[in-house]
Order: structure tokens, then sequence, then C-alpha cells
């Protein structure tokens, strides 16, 4: 089955390793800020060190999915709640959300979730340096093409003031040359090692690769030997048909059952070297490499070629670029997605942010933790709770038991929505049918790391000419500017002389070595990901930075004021592709066997809709409310 092609499929789309040479205090950026201690209570966005998937938040469930353990006895609360969702994210509060829009705001929920923060992977980092907020994102980055969200999702956006107007301004606000945003016109750069130093080449690399004027004297300039730059120049230009001998069948058959790099390998002759210049792109896009997308999948999401399969590729080249621009419908906040995640928190608890007025301060008000769980609420955001077991009572409600601080507690609902990873729920609900066990477990989800580092200043950065550099030798394939989206009352940095944070983004998925399939390198890639503890980031992302910054006075002994890696073992759902999956009749996918109503309980998660968009998420949760409600 073929991804569906969406706007993301125009963005620019290796492993992470160790043994880097650079060493620096761990210990100092590990601590928590100064702001995160403030008033007693914990802040979580202002944390830094590991966060994302942190100490604390992942044992109970691996004791439960890996070795079936999980408590004998909990001490049941008197607490009975209209619904209880398990899992915080976009779906998760978006199912909240619906359920008291159709229940009314009487309705008793309960949310519980296994992180000190709420919005799954829509989390914030909050810095403060020199009396100055610096704002970026931890996990889920933007909103793409939502003029075509569903009628739910667009009608949850504009209740929270995200309506047309909004998004116009939003995207007014975003600077033209700020790529990660949108702007896929504006420069960017690629940075390879050469000459014994990092060469960066800066240029608009997402229209060349498409084939728009100036191509070819930007590949002349990478430092890749002259061979591989004629071949890569003859892919993109298309100046001969690599599939010439094939029939308009053959064609359309072979790119669509062949990967992409067996085409740069076997066809256009591309070295190892040159192919991982474009797997940096589809690293951070799809999140695996080019070995495991067909050509068709690879070329519809902004990879180089169209113009070299023929004249019906030529055609659609040509087609793309013209629609490239009008298609860039991209929006971002200053910390990506989890603005909406704490929109929909402020409707849901009012009294975690009391004076906040919604999209016009959301970026710059201060969220009371204190408030998420108290007793006086109607719905209740529980943390650092890891539910191991969900099931119905008679068919008269359900029984939901939590792990949180080391004790074993339940909870009682008259409905359940688990809005959790679906490979975890086969070990909630041991009571589902097996082939619907069998079904949640087939995806695997795509492991991330988002890093971010707060410079004293950006006079180093701004010399490289760009907002964003793809690093295709490097640990982490992009390096960006935060967000500069002045929005929602914030003020990104000035100018160069003021602090800036620096967006890294990591894909540790590697090559396949043999027959091993996606589900299998991305299993993999996610126990690298565990294994690699904060002072090994922390030594690549010195290390990297240094080469890429250095030349410009880049000093990361001095320079580097904080780091927080956002840890994303569990990233985007599991999509299907043309040469990893079945076909399967409709109905019958496993997302769609997976997901289906068992009695009191109903499954949100952007897994159920095998789709890796924040709109799936509120999809999911539209249907499963209307599941519960009828």
């Amino acid at each position: 089955m073929s991804k569906p092609i969406t706007r993301r499929d125009f963005l620019d789309g290796i492993v992470i390793g160790t043994g880097l040479g650079l060493l620096s205090p761990s210990t100092l950026l590990a601590q928590a800020s100064a702001e995160a201690k403030t008033l007693g209570t914990p802040y979580p966005p202002a944390l830094t060190g590991m966060r994302g998937s942190h100490e604390g938040s992942y044992e109970v469930a691996h004791a439960l999915a890996w070795r079936g353990e999980k408590p004998d006895t909990y001490r049941a609360l008197q607490e009975h709640y209209d619904l209880v969702v398990v899992g915080a994210g976009m779906s998760g509060l978006a199912a909240a959300f619906f359920y008291r829009q159709k229940m009314g705001e009487d309705a008793r929920i309960l949310l519980l979730d296994n992180h000190d923060d709420f919005g799954g992977h829509a989390k914030r980092n909050e810095f403060h340096h020199g009396g100055r907020m610096v704002l970026s994102l931890g996990g889920a980055q933007n909103m793409e093409n939502p003029g075509s969200y569903s009628q739910a999702a667009r009608g949850l956006l504009a209740d929270l003031g995200i309506d047309q107007q909004f998004l116009d301004s939003l995207a007014d606000s975003t600077p033209e040359d700020f790529a990660l945003g949108g702007k896929l016109g504006g420069i960017t750069g690629i940075a390879l090692p050469g000459d014994g130093k990092q060469v960066t080449v800066t240029g608009p690399w997402m229209r060349y690769l498409m084939g728009d004027d100036g191509y070819e004297a930007a590949v002349r300039q990478l430092p890749i030997p002259p061979v591989e730059q004629d071949k890569l120049i003859s892919l993109i230009g298309g100046d001969r048909d690599y599939l010439d001998e094939l029939s308009l069948s053959e064609t359309y058959t072979y790119i669509n059952t062949t990967s992409y790099n067996h085409f740069l390998a076997d066809r256009v002759g591309l070295a190892e070297g040159t192919i991982a210049i474009l797997d940096a792109r589809m690293l951070i896009y799809y999140g695996f490499t080019g070995w495991n997308l067909s050509v068709m999948e690879a070329l519809a999401s902004g990879s180089p070629g169209f113009r070299a399969i023929g004249w019906m590729g030529k055609i659609a080249g040509k087609a793309s670029l013209a629609m490239f621009d009008s298609l860039a419908d991209v929006r971002m906040f200053p910390d990506g997605n989890a603005t909406i995640a704490r929109l929909l928190v402020q409707r849901l608890i009012p009294a975690v942010a009391a004076d906040m007025r919604g999209v016009e301060d959301v970026a710059t008000a201060r969220f009371q933790y204190d408030a998420l769980d108290r007793q006086n609420s109607n719905t209740r955001l529980r943390l650092n709770s890891t539910v191991v077991g969900v099931r119905e009572i008679d068919r008269q409600g359900v029984q939901v038991d939590y792990v949180t601080h080391g004790e074993a507690l339940r909870v009682s609902a008259d409905r359940c929505i688990l809005a959790c990873y679906n490979g975890l729920i086969p070990h909630l609900c041991p009571e589902l049918p097996e082939p619907q066990k069998e079904a949640l477990r087939y995806g695997v989800k795509v492991p991330f790391i988002y890093a971010n580092v707060l410079l004293k200043d950006g006079r180093a950065f701004s010399k490289l000419g760009t907002t964003l550099v793809q690093c295709p030798a490097d640990p982490f394939q992009w390096i960006s500017s935060a967000p500069s989206v002045a929005i929602s009352g914030y003020e990104p940095p000035r100018s160069a002389a003021d602090p800036m944070a620096v967006f890294m983004m990591a894909a540790p998925t590697s090559a396949p070595s043999g027959d091993e399939s996606l589900r299998d390198l991305l299993r993999i890639a996610r126990v690298k990901v565990y294994s690699t503890p904060f002072a090994g980031y922390e030594q690549q992302i010195r290390e990297q930075l240094q080469g890429l910054l250095g030349e410009h006075g880049f000093n990361h002994e001095t320079d580097i004021e904080a780091i927080t890696v956002n840890r994303i073992p569990h990233g985007y759902a599991y999509e299907y592709m043309a040469v990893e999956d079945p076909d399967w009749p409709e109905g019958e996918a496993p997302n769609e066997v997976g997901r289906a109503q068992f009695g009191r309980i109903s499954i949100a998660n952007s897994d159920s809709e095998a789709r890796a968009y924040m709109d799936a998420a509120f999809d999911a949760a539209w249907r499963a409310v209307q599941e519960q409600t009828g």
C-alpha cells in the first residue's frame, strides 16, 4: 500500500555514533535550570538534560511488555469517572476535548500519562538566559495542509482560536528564510567533510534538488568526486532516461516496487557516500533511508530523479516544481505543536493558566502544573502515571490500574479511551481477541532524537548564511535555528547578539545490512536510542556544532549555555510502505483491525490511522468518542 502523498511529501527529507573526542561538563548541563525550580513546583518545559522518554517514564511499561511484570494488588481510590483517557498526547487531549464538548462540562474525565509533562511528542523546550525566554520544539513540529483537515480536526482548531485568519497571521509571522517553518524556497545548506574541515554549500537546495535553476553550479561546489557530481547532476536534470528499456507499465511497476536507493546504486551508479547525501533528507522526513522507500515514494517527497525516468517522469517533475510553492502550506508555532497541546489543556483545565486569553498569549503563559490534578476539577490530568491494566467489569464499567511513584492504584470509569502506543495495548488488555492483538503489534513506531542547544548569542550561527543545514555525515542530520516565529506574545531573538536556541534532529535508523525488514531496523534503532546516555548525545552535539561553526568563531566550551535532549524512541506512527507492506483490502489493514471497539474501551492514536500527522490523532480521537457516546 503506497503512502498517501501530502504536503510533507515536498519537504526536504547514519546512525547516531559514540566515541566523539570533545570533553565537556555534562553534569552541569544535565541539571534543572533555575527557571524549572522556581515557585517550589516542577516546571517540565524548562528542564534540561535528558527529556522526552525521561527516566521514570518507561520502566514500568517495559517491565510489563518485556517480562509480563506488574503489581499483584492495587489500592482502590474512591474515584469514578465518566471517561478515563490513557495517554495525554495530542490524541488523548483531543479525545477529552471532544468528549466534554459532546457530553457537557460536567462530565468527569481523568487523563493518565506516564511522562512528567503532557503533549506526547508535542513537547515544549523553554530556556531563560540574560532576561530573555527562548523557545524551541521538543517533538512534533508543525501543522501541514491544515486546509485539508477533516471537519472534526478543523473544528477543534477553530474552537481553540486557530482559524483561517490566525493561520494567515502565523504564516505572515514566519520569516521568509526559515525553511523549517515551511519556507521551502529559502536558503539552506549541505555540510560535508572536505579538505580537513566542514564544507557548507548554501542555496535553495529544496528547489535545486527538483531541478530549479542553479542546481548544477551548486552540485559542483559539493566536496565529492567530479564523477559523482556528474551523476548527481544527470539525476536531477534528467539528461538521460535510466529506465529507457522499460515500457510504461513496466516503469510504473518498477518505481512502485523497487527501493529508491537500489535505483540510485544500480541504475544511476551513485557511490555509497553520494547516496548518503540524499538519505539525510529521507531520514528526517520518514525516519529511515531510501533502502526502505520505493522510487515513487522518494520522488514524491522531493528527492531528485523525476526527470530521469522517461517522459512521464519529466512531466511529473515539471508539475511538481510548478506546484512547489503553492503546496508549501506549513504552519509552525515557536514551540511546535506544543502550543496546541497547551491550548487544549488550558481549555480542559482553566486553572492551569487562569489569566491566559488563548492564542494571543499562549506562547508566554506560565502553566501551573500543580493545578492539573485538583480534586475540585471535573477534568483532571495525572502525570507520572503508567497504566498497566484496563478491563471491562461486567459490561457496566471499566477498571483502570496504574502505577505512580512506585504505588499501585486503581480507578473506575464508565468508559475508557486508549490513546497510547498500539504495541502496549495487548499488554494492557489481554482479553482482546488474538487477531486484534496481533494487528496492534504490527506497526513499530519510528524513533527520533530532538535536541535543543542554548547559545549565549547567535553570532557564529548567523555567519552560516542560512537557518537550516543538512549534515549527511554527522549524527544529527538537520541543524536549524529554533522557530523564529513572532506570534502569541513571543518575541524571538532580535539580533545575532541575542541568545538563541539551535534545534538539532536525528533519525537513528540505519540502512539494512542484510534482509532485515523495516520494522526490524526500527526496533534496532530504538535500542540505540535507549542505550545512549545523555553524556553520549552531548558529546555528539558539541563535536558537530564545533565542526560546523568553529570557523565562524564558535567555541563549544564557552558558547553553549544549556542542552536539552528529547529522546523519542516511540516516535512517528508506522505508515505502510510500498516495498515493505502488503496492499491490504479495505478494512483489513492492521491499523483498521487493531482499532476495533472492545465494549466500553476504544482506541485513539495516530497508530490507529497509520498516519504520522497531528490531524490523524485528532480524527482517531473523534472516532473513539463517537464509538463511546453513540
